[in-house]
């Protein structure tokens, strides 16, 4: 049993900064991770608009920056997956499959994890070409044909950086017409490699050992063509599911979030929530830091 003023559950931008915040302020902080810091944004090719930033700054390197500025500050980093929660309690419980922790406060920072397109196909291709990562897997692409499943900020950016090596690019996505930000949107524009195609899902993907062909179904009236594509790479960005499956019996959630209030404070007294778990408006690397730090501002003052 390991005792803590506070333990984090999720060591993505919104635990970090929560954590940075809670030792800042005299707390014995714990963040747990099961995987790496930075969650999602450690994975994106360049992290944008966010102030400050050095110019095309990777999401790994911005991981590592988050990494080693929780460790300066002091803040304890476990990487164990969590298994169970107790929070209704004045004294929270959080097991792993090794250990317990106890804490009066805790904060929920665990994000979301990416959507797959569960179509026939996926499964037997993925790392085949399929659910592929451009930061990672975009060089090997260099000069082939590339897709990418998703219209919104993510997805439009990894393709504009895919557009660097693959010869073509298409962005298959449901929306009639991209759903990114203006600035995205010119720069698609303005590069040649890139062809979206609108109103369209994938239906299935084809190959034995590695992808060759796409089945693209017409959101318009539901015809479908196949491409045939041998060696092509599908990069799927089609948004994130919130991790909330562990909380579903202890809070109320509002389509899989977790509400709160302008102090990032559940339901329940001593439980906060942050970042891409919690119900929000805009969900971006500078609202989930703003969100950690407001929460462990406030549960350093309970």
């Amino acid at each position: 049993m390991h005792d803590y003023d506070i333990v984090i559950v999720g060591a993505g931008p919104a635990g970090i900064s929560a954590g940075i915040y809670a030792v800042s302020r005299g707390l014995k902080t714990l963040v747990l991770e099961r995987e790496s810091v930075g969650g999602i944004i450690g994975s994106v090719s360049t992290v944008t608009h966010y102030a400050g930033m050095p110019e095309a700054e990777s999401g790994a390197a911005f991981a590592r920056r988050l990494q080693d500025q929780a460790i300066a500050a002091g803040v304890d980093i476990a990487y164990q997956q969590v298994r169970r929660v107790a929070l209704a309690d004045e004294v929270k419980t959080i097991s792993t499959g090794t250990d317990v922790y106890r804490a009066p406060r805790i904060v929920l920072a665990n994000g979301g994890t990416p959507r797959v397109l569960d179509v026939p196909g996926e499964v037997e291709l993925t790392g085949k070409g399929c659910g592929l990562n451009a930061a990672r897997d975009g060089a090997a692409y260099r000069g082939k044909s590339v897709y990418v499943i998703g219209g919104a900020d993510g997805a439009v950016k990894e393709a504009l950086f895919l557009a660097r090596f693959a010869h073509r690019v298409r962005i298959v996505c449901v929306e009639r017409e991209l759903a990114c930000v203006d600035e995205f949107r010119r720069k698609v524009a303005a590069t040649p490699a890139i062809e979206v195609i609108p109103f369209t899902a994938v239906g299935a993907l084809h190959g034995a050992d590695r992808v060759e062909a796409i089945d693209l179904v017409s959101l318009a009236d539901g015809s479908t063509r196949t491409i045939e594509d041998p060696g092509c790479g599908v990069f799927v960005y089609a948004g994130c599911a919130p991790n909330t499956q562990l909380y579903a019996d202890q809070l109320v959630l509002q389509d899989g979030y977790i509400p709160t209030n302008e102090r990032m404070e559940t339901a329940l007294p001593g439980v906060y929530a942050a970042g891409d778990i919690r119900v929000k408006q805009v969900r971006q690397v500078a609202t989930a830091v703003a969100d950690g730090a407001v929460a462990a501002v406030n549960a350093a003052s309970r």
